[in-house]
């Protein structure tokens, strides 16, 4: 069977080169390809790579190169409709029954094809002509001189209601298809069908091969209905899945690992001449999740650039909401925002490329633009207030399909929020120090280890944004400085050899004793490395054997055990934001998901430890391609963040093993 350009296509839109690869040859991340060792030939250094941006994938010992198709060809032997069926089910794509009526509609979307292409044909020499007099005078004062009209192959369509259909039908052209085609505009007391587009200077939209597949018009006259009007949706074109100039941006793109979206066509060509290629827009509606997809093809961090009006931030909350249920690990979208009332051409008039390339500079991240649409909906001076945008931004984050996205947005949201609750000293009310004070054990307790409160988890009396704001905030994660008189003391001595993920397990199981049963079994099984976590879990481990759940008594023998400067010097080695789980006020639900987080990491962390040392060690004894090929792919994971944050100062470099 014969499968349509148009399938294969959409077949390589939806699978990465890298997804289909890295099923057979084990790939590393260089920079913005991937490398491996070759699948077809015997080496030990990785001569093979993979540019999913461009692709496809090139092999330089062998001198192969292709696409997703051709490598199951070549690596399985496969026959080329057997590897686009495969693919079609990994893409979810469905393939065309081959009966007589699918070959026709083939046919008929590539007698489309051309109906489109004489149309483009027909505008732009209209534009070049008499006729397009006034047209081209508007092109050169928005700056678009004649190699711009002529790179974006714009065009001027006439005023006349049938100039484009009696210069189609001359060509042989049907009625019917330049209807199909969305050229021509009938209804039912309509008798004779008349042109779509009048008066209006055209812009071909392009498919991702750079075929002409619609237009985008815009009105010469002032008081026409409407600025901007598309093509009808045709067989050939659905604006949702469909960038405007992705066809010639894709190589910039690459080339740059960036890729801009812009709000309409004027706003693209613009951005070209100021020296931003990699620039594409959707067409005339708001950010799809089919056109998200397509730019993340392209970068993993599209910017999006919107005018600085009311309109341009609508834009861009929508896109928010877009693109929360599609995040992944690495793929996200940032927000470049014009100053108010101006849009990238008017920038660039008015401060050349630097302007722009400076916008572009301060593009902030999604989570950013999240916490700046919901803060704007009100003061936040009282309690249900605050609640009340709690519940917006979870609701919000609850759309995040990928569960670590999610969770790592929860964490930041309750962050951000914790920076609102008034400087009441949220954690002092109830730390340790104060209880202990009251105990008999408790004088020195008091003095040198209220642990919560020099942990960073106070309040902050401050509105979230401002700069006196972010200050505070600031100031309120940062550890404690220890005066001069302190700076001897063994709680500011240097803590070797702890980890900060051990730390945060150990002391949030003991600032909440509610969790000790809950996480004890979990937290005995897992490899420790620090000396004073180590002595802390052993004391945890009697605390649960001895059924002991009173927070007080918890402390006293925590003291009696002689660990509470062990306890103080813990909290040091603490990432400050983590800090937060140490505070009484915090939900044990919130405290739960940190810690099983945590737990999880260091399991994946020590089991990373003890793979790339036994994938060492196996190099060292059998200097193999597979022994090579599995110690990279470990050294991979370990040095990436899905290597589960790994500590990578305490493992062996690649370049450290004979």
């Amino acid at each position: 069977m014969r499968y349509p350009p148009s399938l294969l296509e959409e077949i390589r839109a939806r699978l990465p080169v890298s997804a289909v690869v890295g099923k057979r040859v084990r790939l590393i991340k260089a920079g913005r390809e991937w490398k491996g060792l070759s699948p077809f030939n015997a080496e030990k250094t990785p001569s093979f790579y993979v540019n999913d941006q461009k692709g496809f994938y090139h092999c330089f010992s062998s001198g192969k190169h292709g696409d997703i198709f051709s490598f199951l060809i070549e690596t399985e032997g496969m026959p080329f409709p057997e590897a686009v069926e495969r693919l079609a089910a990994e893409a979810g794509v469905p393939l065309p029954v081959s009966t007589p009526e699918a070959t026709r509609e083939e046919a008929r979307r590539n007698d489309l094809y051309e109906v489109v292409e004489l149309a483009a044909a027909f505008f732009e020499a209209t534009l070049a002509s008499n006729a397009g007099r006034e047209a081209r005078a508007y092109l050169e004062r928005r700056g678009m001189g004649l190699k711009t009209q002529q790179t974006f192959r714009l065009g001027y369509a006439p005023g006349d209601r049938f100039a484009l259909r009696d210069h189609l039908m001359q060509k042989g052209i049907s009625h019917e298809a330049m209807i199909e085609a969305g050229l021509l505009i009938t209804h039912e007391d309509t008798a004779v069908p008349y042109d779509r587009f009048r008066d209006r200077v055209m812009f071909p939209i392009h498919d991702q091969r750079g075929k002409v597949i619609a237009f985008g018009g815009r009105a010469m006259r002032t008081d026409a209905p409407a600025k901007y009007l598309n093509s009808s949706e045709t067989p050939l074109f659905h604006k949702g899945r469909v960038l405007y100039n992705l066809h010639n941006a894709r190589k910039a793109a690459s080339d740059k690992s960036e890729v801009i979206a812009v709000e309409g066509y004027v706003d693209v060509i613009a951005m070209t001449m100021a020296g931003f290629a990699q620039t594409v827009a959707p067409l005339g509606t708001a950010l799809t999740g089919d056109q998200v997809t397509l730019l993340w093809r392209m970068a993993d961090e599209p910017i999006l650039c919107f005018d600085g009006d009311a309109a341009g931030q609508r834009a861009a909350y929508r896109a928010i909401d877009t693109a929360l249920p599609l995040l992944a690990p690495g793929k996200s979208i940032r927000f470049a925002l014009l100053p108010e009332g101006q849009d990238p051409d008017d920038l660039f008039r008015a401060g050349g490329t630097e302007a722009i390339a400076t916008v572009l500079q301060q593009a902030r991240p999604l989570a950013e633009m999240l916490w700046a649409r919901e803060v704007e909906h009100g003061p936040l001076d009282t309690p249900e207030r605050r609640a009340a945008l709690e519940r917006r931004l979870k609701d919000a984050v609850g759309q995040i399909a990928d569960e670590t996205i999610r969770r790592h947005y929860g964490a930041d949201i309750m962050n951000r929020l914790r920076g609102l609750l008034p400087a009441q000293g949220v954690a002092r009310s109830e730390n340790w120090a104060q209880q202990s004070s009251r105990s008999k054990s408790g004088g020195d307790w008091k003095s040198n280890n209220d642990w919560r409160a020099n942990a960073g988890v106070r309040g902050g009396n401050y509105r979230s944004g401002s700069p006196r704001g972010n200050a505070a905030l600031a100031a309120s994660l940062a550890p404690p400085r220890a005066s001069a008189s302190l700076a001897s003391h063994p709680m500011f001595a240097p803590t070797r050899g702890e980890s900060p993920r051990e730390a945060m397990i150990v002391l949030g199981v003991l600032a909440h004793p509610a969790l000790l049963d809950v996480f004890i079994e979990d937290i005995a099984a897992l490899d420790f490395s620090g000396p004073l976590a180590l002595a802390l879990r052993a004391r945890l481990m009697e605390l649960a054997a001895d059924g002991e759940a009173d927070a007080q008594a918890i402390r006293d023998r925590i003291e009696m055990a002689g660990l509470a400067t062990s306890v103080a010097r813990l909290v040091h080695v603490m990432i400050p934001g983590d800090r937060w789980i140490l505070a009484a006020s915090s939900a044990e639900d919130e405290v739960s998901a940190a810690l099983r987080q945590a737990v999880t990491l260091q399991r994946r962390s020590r089991t990373l430890h003890t793979e790339l040392r036994a994938a060492a060690n196996a190099l060292a004894e059998d200097d193999s391609e597979a022994n090579l090929a599995w110690l990279m792919d470990i050294q991979a994971q370990v040095n990436s963040k899905k290597g589960a944050e790994a500590d990578e100062d305490q493992l062996p470099e690649l370049d450290d093993i004979n």
